[in-house]
């Protein structure tokens, strides 16, 4: 599987931005996409995620701000990022899981545990 991520950049606080994830080379029908974030010294943790049959989770940080869509067809999903907060300033990797097995629950552990892969990161600034 191979990832693609763009989007990102430097905003001000209370700007937008949108991230764009596209998977390539998926073997199943099924999956999970999701985004985490990373800053220096800070274990990675998940912002949002979804799957093939839409259901989606979000971050209680990020929960009425950041809105995660999808293209089923084309493999690709979108974070558009509302009202941004210095707090939001990460690197931001997207994660892809091939094949949903049976009685997988959609969760960012579950996800992070089950990654067939990563994106290479991509910047986000905000600042004050």
């Amino acid at each position: 599987v191979h990832v693609a991520e763009s989007g990102g950049g430097s905003v001000q606080a209370g700007g937008s931005l949108r991230l764009s994830c596209a998977a390539s080379g998926n073997t199943y029908s099924t999956y999970s996409m999701g985004w985490f974030r990373q800053t220096p010294g800070k274990e990675r943790e998940g912002v949002a995620a979804i799957d093939n049959w839409g259901t989606t989770i979000y971050a209680d940080s990020v929960k009425g701000r950041f809105d995660l869509s999808q293209e089923v067809d084309k493999n690709t999903v979108y974070l558009k990022m509302n009202n941004l907060q210095p707090d939001d300033t990460a690197v931001y990797y997207c994660a892809v899981v091939d094949g949903i097995p049976m009685y997988w629950e959609l969760t960012f552990d579950t996800l992070r545990r089950d990654v067939n892969a990563w994106g290479q990161g991509t910047q986000v600034t905000v600042s004050s």
